[in-house]
């Protein structure tokens, strides 16, 4: 298993940028996918982006494509995501997430189907128009 604890988010005016890492400890994490998900108040949570274990794979939602981009350190323990040209739609609690333990909901990259099972406790990104 993983734990994960994610930083860097806060309030944000449209257009701008912000680096969410997501700090992991753990023995597995250097062979874990890793992924991020947001929640909007009052909407389920949503595929954001995901990482293959050796940094060699990433796959991006739609909604997100050429905005965003996740990369991970496993010397460090950590993934990250960049968010660029923000929209006040991007407003969202923000989660990392593992594919350690079983949530039942897979999620179909370009390198595989993929169960993240393992959460952090998010972190608030707000975007103002």
């Amino acid at each position: 298993q993983v734990q994960l604890v994610e930083s860097g988010g806060g309030l944000v005016q449209a257009g701008g940028s912000l680096r969410l890492s997501c700090a992991a400890s753990g023995r597995t994490f250097r062979r874990n996918n890793m992924g991020w998900f947001r929640q909007a108040p009052g909407k389920e949570r949503e595929f954001v982006a995901a990482i293959s274990w050796s940094g060699g794979n990433t796959y991006y939602s739609d909604s997100v494509k050429g905005r965003f981009v996740i990369w991970r350190d496993n010397v460090k323990n950590a993934v990250f995501l960049q968010i660029n040209s923000l929209k006040p739609e991007d407003t969202a609690v923000y989660y990392c997430a593992a594919d350690a333990g079983s949530s039942g909901t897979y999620y179909y990259t370009s390198w595989g189907p993929i169960d993240f099972g393992s959460w952090g406790q998010g972190t608030q990104v707000t975007v103002s128009s």
